[in-house]
């Protein structure tokens, strides 16, 4: 019987509860903190974009921004927040200054939902505003009013607007702030805003140059000719050639990093092709014209249109409604400086040309491997079997395409556990036969010569770039043993080695799946860290049991299923600090043996192995200890403390206590090494 549909069926939420119930649609995903793009990272974005609007129309040269134990302070100094529309502008959607282009041109939120949603999704959100000597502040839990200042103070404070909150645990759990992604953030904010000064903690980013102090920062070898910058009016470009393989592109839109790109980023790549063809009167391939490039381009357009609300892809095609297009824009611009600017360096341009010619020499070497490596592929007929694809692509316009995600797995078991664990929609699942080869130092015929590379980028679709990247997470889901450490680390060679871009773009990561599972008739927990696991005995009690994951192929597919679903999956994205040369991290972790690699794997093996026996042995007293109790219970008495002293017991507490201070130590010393090792510091 069809299920009944009445007018009690039909709901209308308050503005909070909508954002509460539905944060993806406000803020993307919620995650823990530990990738750049979490939810709290979102919150903190959406309150210093209101100050940055206040920079660029020309008010306030200093944000301070303060971060402690969760709790975060946003102050301008600005014009700030009209008195008598505080309230309408932290709690009444839709509401904002930004609406009239003449007010805010240019500016990033410009649906009147930023503030809402930090309001809504924090447990503490307050919100303070000082104007002509006066100031008024409301304070909200959960977007509800908790205390409000109904008339205006007296205050000598100057001008400006504070911003107060922590992000609500009953929607993101427990979370921890990553300062260097903060870092990351406000760096950015400092070169597309020059002569702005952001104080995050006591510490300070300013920028002289923009775009060019980002490419310094951020080019990790020396390029190929000193970096082009180029400045105009809602307009800056910065460029130069290295020698790594691929393309590497920053592209922001009105102080908005938006990573995926967008119709700005498609402009400069179609540009710089177009500029260098008329100047060298020659056409090059753009391919070959494009190779090694690494660029930078902001621009300022009016009311500018994006294709998700985390406004990480632009979408907009003209400047300004009614005006020019990007695209004759941009080409515009770059012809003018670019011709300019190499007639004025004959020698940059010299450079320029023979690193064009260099890959087209190297493209038509590799032609004859990869028409062989196509060919074999077809007379044996196969699509790809290393590949079980998902319906849903990131290349695709389907509403769910940022959730589209590759696992790489190793070995049948494991993939056959994704497979059976996976959603068919958006996970896709790619196969290795085991460990990799190692292609440090190799060029980049053995992508096409090795057919597990050349399968591997043929089902990412990145031989040309990442325009046609199918998958937006790239996930490297082995053992969390030494073979799985292993092969992770020659994935990652492969990708640093051929495909950088793919790894800046923050598209990689590594699959954290728990170490133990705790469990009684009632409950069961997962535990990610031995904190955890020590919270979930206190909480399953004497009849827990303890299970140690040493491998994925111990756990089943009803688990491994809830472990990848998107709201519960852990990840650790694989970053590369800004100034950090891949050339020199690759052959110090992959090239040939030296003394000082052989005591860095010395050292922290030995505090690794510790880490292991010390968790083992905790293990295994706390599985003892209720078989001990049960023992001495039948006895009917209490031994002496002499007597007890000499049986073979786990004793209580008092070893146990002098370890654990240590443990911690050596625990956080695990992370942190496990984390440079991700963020391409350490890797083993």
């Amino acid at each position: 019987m069809p299920a009944s549909y009445t007018e009690k069926d039909i709901k209308t939420l308050e503005w909070r509860e909508h954002i509460r119930i539905r944060p993806g649609m406000y803020i993307g995903k919620l995650g823990d903190g530990s990738s750049p793009d979490d939810g709290i990272y979102v919150l903190l974005k959406e309150v210093i974009d209101n100050a940055i609007d206040e920079f660029t129309m020309g008010h306030g040269k200093t944000i301070e921004i303060d971060l402690e134990e969760g709790f975060v302070t946003v102050r301008d100094f600005g014009r700030g927040i009209p008195l008598g529309k505080l309230m309408d502008c932290a709690a009444k959607i839709n509401t904002g200054a930004k609406y009239d282009s003449e007010a805010f041109k240019k500016s990033v939120g410009l649906n009147g939902v930023g503030i809402k949603a930090v309001n809504a999704l924090s447990s503490f959100f307050e919100i303070q505003a000082f104007r002509d000597r006066k100031t008024k502040s409301i304070v909200f839990a959960q977007g509800e009013v908790v205390e409000e200042m109904k008339r205006a103070q007296s205050t000598r404070e100057r001008d400006g607007t504070v911003l107060r909150f922590e992000a609500d645990e009953d929607i993101f759990g427990s979370v921890t702030w990553n300062n260097e992604y903060v870092e990351h953030m406000l760096r950015n904010y400092a070169y597309l805003n020059t002569g702005l000064t952001l104080v995050f903690n006591g510490k300070k980013f300013k920028s002289k140059d923009g775009l060019l102090d980002l490419l310094k920062e951020n080019i990790s070898e020396e390029p190929r000719y000193p970096i082009a910058h180029f400045n105009g009016k809602d307009i800056e470009i910065a460029f130069t050639h290295g020698q790594h393989y691929g393309e590497e592109y920053y592209s922001f839109v009105n102080g908005q990093h938006t990573t995926q790109g967008g119709t700005h980023q498609a402009a400069f790549r179609e540009a710089i092709v177009k500029t260098l063809r008329e100047f060298f009167k020659k056409q090059y391939e753009p391919a070959d014209i494009r190779a090694a490039i690494t660029a930078a381009i902001s621009v300022r357009v009016e009311e500018p249109v994006f294709e998700s609300q985390t406004k990480t892809k632009l979408g907009s095609t003209h400047m300004a409604p009614g005006g020019d297009t990007i695209r004759n824009y941009v080409q515009k611009f770059l012809e003018e400086q670019v011709h300019l600017f190499l007639h004025r360096n004959k020698d940059v341009a010299d450079i320029i040309q023979r690193k064009i010619v260099e890959s087209e020499k190297e493209r038509k070497d590799l032609k004859g491997i990869r028409t062989a490596a196509k060919e074999a592929n077809r007379k044996a007929k196969v699509h790809n079997k290393k590949l079980r694809d998902c319906r849903i692509h990131l290349d695709s316009k389907n509403k769910r395409r940022e959730e589209s995600t590759v696992f790489i797995t190793e070995g049948d078991s494991a993939s056959g556990t994704f497979t059976a664990a996976r959603d068919v929609e958006t996970q896709a699942i790619f196969s290795l036969r085991g460990k990799p080869l190692n292609c440090f130092g190799l060029s980049r015929k053995v992508v096409y010569e090795n057919e597990e590379f050349n399968l591997l980028q043929h089902a990412l679709n990145i031989e040309e770039g990442l325009d046609g990247l199918r998958y937006n997470r790239v996930i490297v889901a082995t053992d969390a043993d030494v073979d799985g450490m292993h092969i992770r680390l020659l994935l990652l060679t492969f990708f640093l080695q051929f495909f950088p871009e793919l790894i800046k773009a923050g598209h990689v990561h590594i699959l954290q799946t728990p170490l133990f599972r705790v469990r009684n008739k009632k409950e069961t927990h997962y535990c990610y860290s031995d904190e955890e696991r020590r919270d979930a005995i206190a909480a399953c009690g004497k009849s827990a049991e303890i299970t140690r994951f040493k491998g994925l192929g111990e756990i089943n597919s009803d688990e491994i299923k809830r472990f990848i679903a998107e709201d519960e999956i852990h990840l650790d994205p694989v970053y590369v600090p800004p100034n950090a040369s891949i050339a020199e991290v690759l052959g110090f972790y992959m090239g040939k043996n030296t003394p000082e690699r052989q005591g860095f794997i010395i050292e922290n093996l030995r505090h690794e192995t510790d880490l292991v026996e010390d968790l083992e042995a905790d293990l295994e007293a706390e599985s003892a200890r209720p078989a001990l109790k049960k023992k001495a219970a039948t006895k009917g008495k209490t031994r002496s403390k002499k007597t007890a002293a000499k049986k073979p017991v786990v004793p209580r507490k008092k070893p146990a206590a002098k370890k654990k201070a240590p443990n911690k130590k050596k625990a956080a010393n695990k992370r942190k090494r496990r984390s440079n090792a991700q963020q391409l510091e350490l890797a083993v």
